[in-house]
């Protein structure tokens, strides 16, 4: 269970979110009589965002440190392409991987989806349209991560 101050990584539909508080909803929003995360997303002012502490149907997991960043950051050049051998299979995929919200699988996607970039320029084709969508997610989840670990963006002041 996370504490009040943590800030986290919520799937990755809601990037990085601060608990602002854990508690019981009103009646009339909860699912049951079940504790939840008050939290505030890192990028969207004045939002809330309210998640059962059960976890069953998301994935948090804490914010990495700046030590982690350093090492994810070492070690991407090692880091394997996520490979895909049926187009018709990557959006399914890419969508697994984003939500698994882990640094290291950004990373091979991203990996991926730049090498068939080249490819499909090499061919005279442009990229596809979910290479393209997926692409940015993936970037701006990592990137945002990364950033927020080293201190290069802070959370916003919420009133």
């Amino acid at each position: 269970m996370f504490k009040i101050g943590d800030y986290v990584v919520v799937n990755s539909n809601y990037g990085i979110c601060k608990i602002e508080d854990i508690a019981y909803l009103d009646v009339s929003m909860a699912v049951g009589n079940a504790l939840y995360y008050h939290m505030s997303p890192l990028e969207e002012t004045g939002a809330k965002i309210y998640i059962p502490v059960d976890g069953t149907k998301h994935r948090i997991r804490k914010v990495i440190n700046e030590e982690e960043a350093w090492k994810i950051i070492g070690e991407v050049p090692e880091i394997e392409e996520m490979l895909i051998d049926n187009s018709r299979l990557c959006e399914k995929k890419y969508k697994e991987a984003i939500q698994r919200c882990e640094p290291k699988i950004l990373i091979s996607i991203i990996k991926s989806m730049y090498y068939r970039r080249r490819k499909r320029d090499e061919q005279g084709k442009k990229d596809t349209v979910i290479d393209e969508r997926y692409f940015k997610v993936a970037e701006n989840n990592l990137y945002e991560e990364l950033a927020f670990a080293l201190g290069k963006i802070k959370m916003r002041c919420r009133n």
